[in-house]
């Protein structure tokens, strides 16, 4: 009798490096050196990256999906800081994690005031820590800055629609380096400013 094919190994449970290349992918439609680098630093290969990214659409799209919130605890843990935010005349809860690619920014997830459903989520700068200086059109570089960081150093911003899910886009007016204020506009994915195209 011959020997019965072994089973496939099961694959390792869903975490937070396979969701930083899932914030990875995203990005690097704008930036793959900085994307490839990231990679490297995680210690992954190409193939690995495409599979998260492959087990991440399934989980989105499974006919039993969990809520955004529970997919995101169990994908991240608990959250590493909890906050309360006003969204007009609404109190809302933000949860908050560290993502080792980015040590000085939380990935939050902001939840609508029932606690299940998700209204927003991105990359934040952490709490306490020091934002990046930006003053004219040279500070503007890929990765330096969230979307509500740019939205408060170059106001008034206007939001712009953005070119598909998990990205952002911003107008408005910053000097160049001779002073000559510019037209601009940002891109940002999952939050984080990709590229800035000068009108």
């Amino acid at each position: 009798m011959g020997r019965m094919p072994s089973a496939k190994p099961a694959a390792s449970p869903f975490g937070p490096v396979d969701f930083q290349l899932v914030l990875l992918r995203r990005m690097a439609d704008h930036n793959p050196d900085l994307v490839e680098d990231a990679r490297r630093d995680l210690g992954v290969s190409p193939a690995e990256m495409r599979e998260a990214n492959r087990r991440w659409q399934t989980m989105l799209h499974s006919p039993r999906a969990r809520s955004a919130a529970s997919r995101y605890r169990s994908v991240l843990g608990t959250p590493g800081t909890v906050l309360t935010r006003t969204v007009g005349d609404m109190v809302c809860e933000a949860w908050l994690w560290p993502l080792p690619l980015w040590p000085d920014l939380r990935f939050e997830v902001l939840l609508a005031p029932t606690g299940t459903a998700v209204w927003n989520e991105w990359l934040v700068r952490a709490p306490g820590a020091p934002g990046p200086a930006l003053r004219t059109l040279d500070d503007l570089t890929p990765w330096s800055c969230t979307v509500d960081e740019a939205a408060r150093a170059f106001a008034p911003a206007r939001p712009l629609e953005g070119t598909a899910p998990t990205r952002w886009g911003l107008a408005f007016t910053v000097p160049d380096a001779a002073g000559v204020r510019r037209e601009c506009a940002a891109e940002f994915t999952w939050g984080l400013l990709q590229r800035v195209a000068v009108r």
